[in-house]
C-alpha cells in the first residue's frame, strides 16, 4: 500500500494538516499503521454474538447511565458504515402500548467492529449510549463520552486511522479467528 503528501483522509478531515501528515507518513511506510495499530491494540474483543454484544452494552449502560431509558435491541449490523456512512447509530422510537406511549431504544454497530480491539468496540459503544442522554454533538456531548470512556478521543483518533487504513487498501487486523500477533 502506498500513500502519497495527497492522499484524501477522509475519516480524518477534521484533524489539523500536520497530524494528517504524520498518519501518511506512517501510511507510506511498509506495515506503519498496521505494526502501529497492532502495537497499541494486540488482541481483538470476544464479544462476536449480538447477546454478547449485548450484555456489555447493558453493562456499560448500568455502570454509567442506570438512570437512562432501557436498551430494546444492541446488534451488529452489515448495512450500517455502507448506509449511513457512521460506525454506530442510536435510534429511539415511540410505541403505543395501551394508553401509554412507551421509547424503545436499539443500538446498532458495524459488523466491522465484530473482530477489533475491545477498546474500538468501547468507544463506539460509549458514543451511542451517550445519545440516550444528548441527542446533539455539542460539548455535553463529549463531556459524557469522556465521562464513561476517559480515553474516548484517543480511541476515537485510533479508530479514524483503521479505518483511514482500510480505506486505501491496507488489510483488516482483526479479521479471522485469530490474532494477527
Amino acid at each position: 500500500m502506498t500513500t502519497s503528501a495527497f492522499t484524501p483522509l477522509p475519516y480524518l478531515s477534521a484533524y489539523p494538516a500536520t497530524l494528517q501528515d504524520q498518519v501518511r507518513a506512517l501510511m507510506a511506510q511498509p506495515q506503519g499503521v498496521r505494526d502501529w495499530l497492532l502495537r497499541r491494540h494486540p488482541h481483538a474483543h470476544q464479544l462476536r454474538t449480538d447477546k454478547a454484544l449485548y450484555g456489555y452494552v447493558d453493562d456499560l449502560k448500568n455502570d454509567h447511565l442506570r438512570k437512562a431509558g432501557t436498551i430494546h435491541k444492541v446488534v451488529y449490523d452489515n448495512k450500517v458504515h455502507i448506509v449511513r456512512n457512521a460506525l454506530g447509530t442510536h435510534t429511539r422510537r415511540s410505541v403505543v402500548q395501551g394508553n401509554r406511549l412507551n421509547t424503545r431504544h436499539e443500538i446498532r454497530i458495524a459488523a466491522l467492529f465484530r473482530q477489533a480491539p475491545e477498546a474500538f468496540l468501547r468507544m463506539i459503544t460509549v458514543h451511542e449510549l451517550a445519545h440516550l442522554r444528548e441527542l446533539d454533538h455539542d460539548k455535553a456531548f463529549y463531556k459524557l463520552c469522556t465521562y464513561m470512556e476517559p480515553n474516548y478521543h484517543q480511541y476515537e483518533f485510533e479508530v479514524r486511522v483503521y479505518l483511514s487504513h482500510v480505506e486505501v487498501g491496507g488489510d483488516k487486523l482483526w479479521g479471522g479467528d485469530a490474532d494477527p500477533v
